[in-house]
Parts: C-alpha cells; structure tokens; sequence
C-alpha cells in the first residue's frame, strides 16, 4: 500500500492550517474591532427592570441603548469574546455581563461621549484601546 495519498493528504491539512491561521484572526478576536453590522439597534440590551441597580450600571446600558452602532464596533477588552462567546462591546450589554464588569461599562461611557462629542469610530476605538488594551 503506498504511502503517497496520506502525505499528500496530511500536507493539504498542513496547508489549510497555515492558510487560515495567516488570513488574520475572525471578528472580535483579541484586540480586533468587529465592523458594525448595519442596521443594528438596542433592541437586545437589557431592559433597566434586568439590569443590578447602581447609578454606574444604569448609565452604562443606557449608554449601549443610545449607541448601539457604535458599540457593535468595538472590541471588549475585557476578553469576553474568548472567554464567553461575545462579538462586540454591545454584547455585553445584552446580559448582566457588563453589569458587572468595570471595562464593559467604562468603554460604553467613553464611546458615547466620544461619539456624542463628534468623534469617529476610528477615533473611538483608538481612545478605548489606549485606556482599556493591555
């Protein structure tokens, strides 16, 4: 029996591997900003009723109700795209997760101010990587 099919075939595997592996990391994956989806809306973020009540936390999903297309933008440097599954910072505000997560609500405040103040996205993601990236 020839060895010649499964080195062919374990090389194809080796080069699909590679291939994927350096056509660069999907949406939301460390330090990567997912594009917003258009159309987006705050239609998922949790209602005030389910949200743990504090001044922080209130303004923080309401901050995600007020910008949900430029949320969806950005990168949660919190990790919980690796850790939980989230594609953006707007994910994060359509459970408790954020609720309790100093870097989910922290970059919700600044990208509302930043875009309540005129600022692009690109602008936006710079000023949260700076302050929230390691």
């Amino acid at each position: 029996m020839s060895k010649l099919p499964w080195v062919v075939g374990g090389a194809a595997v080796v080069g699909l591997v590679l291939v994927v592996t350096m056509t660069g990391a999907p949406a939301g994956a460390a330090g990567i900003h997912p594009d917003p989806r258009p159309g987006i809306t705050a239609a998922r973020v949790l209602p005030v009723g389910k949200v743990p009540v504090s001044q922080e936390t209130l303004e923080a999903y309401e901050a995600a109700r007020r910008v949900p297309q430029v949320l969806d933008g950005i990168y949660c440097h919190c990790n919980c795209s690796k850790s939980i599954g989230h594609r953006s910072l707007l994910t994060c505000f359509e459970s408790d997760h954020a609720s309790y997560c100093g870097i989910c609500m922290g970059e919700a405040m600044l990208a509302e101010k930043m875009h309540g103040s005129g600022n692009s996205l690109a602008q936006i993601r710079k000023a949260i990587d700076a302050q929230f990236g390691s």
